[in-house]
């Protein structure tokens, strides 16, 4: 699968579609003959803002030789559709990746976040407890990379404002690859900069099939962290399985700032800290960042489907 996967045009060929509401959705599944053992651990990869599911193409050749994993751009993102008359929401990304789970027959994974990935797993978490034993879907365990889980520590960037403000269609639609790719280095860590290569991808994934024109849209996403925020907080203090964060110390957004949050109301078990990575730890780091995982997740007691 790696050497199939090792560019944006090869990730896009290889990957998959399947209809959500009438829209279709880009999906990448590492066994879709399903044919790995039965006792072979899942994991599910939960991309961010603003980009889509190649965030995770550095990471995924070392979890595919381990594990069957699968992922998505989510509506409004990448390969995905991008519907101008939709009301994207948390809850809705969410459902589409139940919905993906539950067309795969998945019932049980380990889940990997990254920013706004990471309140889409928030979600489905406070989902789980609320369901409590009727729930068909369980996670194994969680890791969250660098994302705002708390509203009060997300210090959003000037151009995130600027789209969620009464602008934000205006603003969207202005947007060049230029200005993209300086919003992208910006949140990079200063060693660890994207190539040229990387920002032109960016670029693809963003733009495409009019993407600039729900921008405004996919950011509101900030001001449901705080309408909403008791409840996935607190999904996050009483996750029914364990939750790793690995952070990219470096990232003026969700960075050290965050992770001092978390282990003030969650908890100091399971942190991983990049000192002078920015705010993409599977990109900046992607050795660091798939051992953490892996040995995450082979210490932990895998219950029954």
């Amino acid at each position: 699968m790696a050497n199939e996967t090792d560019n944006l045009t090869n990730w896009h060929k290889s990957g998959q579609t399947f209809m959500h509401h009438g829209y279709d959705i880009f999906y990448q599944d590492s066994d879709p003959l399903n044919s790995h053992p039965t006792d072979k651990l899942t994991v599910l990869l939960i991309h961010g803002f603003p980009t889509a599911s190649w965030d995770w193409h550095k990471i995924w050749p070392a979890l595919c030789e381990r594990y069957r994993v699968i992922t998505l751009d989510m509506m409004g993102f990448g390969f995905s559709s991008k519907p101008v008359r939709y009301e994207y929401s948390i809850a809705e990304q969410a459902s589409l990746f139940e919905a993906l789970l539950a067309y795969l027959n998945i019932t049980l994974c380990h889940v990997v976040a990254h920013d706004y990935g990471d309140t889409v797993a928030q979600e489905m978490l406070a989902r789980q407890r609320e369901r409590s034993g009727s729930s068909v879907l369980r996670f194994n365990s969680v890791t969250l990379l660098n994302g705002g889980l708390f509203p009060e520590t997300h210090r959003a960037k000037r151009i995130q404002k600027l789209l969620n403000s009464p602008l934000g269609k205006i603003i969207g639609l202005c947007m060049s690859k230029k200005s993209i790719a300086r919003s992208m280095c910006d949140v990079f860590g200063e060693r660890t900069q994207p190539s040229e290569q990387d920002l032109e991808d960016f670029w693809q994934l963003i733009n495409g099939r009019g993407g600039r024109q729900v921008f405004h849209k996919l950011i509101r996403y900030m001001n449901e962290r705080i309408t909403h925020r008791e409840r996935w907080v607190d999904a996050l203090k009483h996750s029914p399985c364990p939750i790793q964060i690995i952070n990219g110390s470096a990232d003026a957004i969700s960075g050290e700032h965050m992770v001092q949050r978390y282990e003030e109301i969650i908890t100091r078990q399971h942190i991983v800290k990049l000192p002078n990575i920015g705010h993409y730890p599977q990109l900046e780091a992607p050795i660091d960042v798939s051992n953490s995982i892996i040995s995450f997740i082979n210490n932990i007691e895998t219950p029954l489907a």
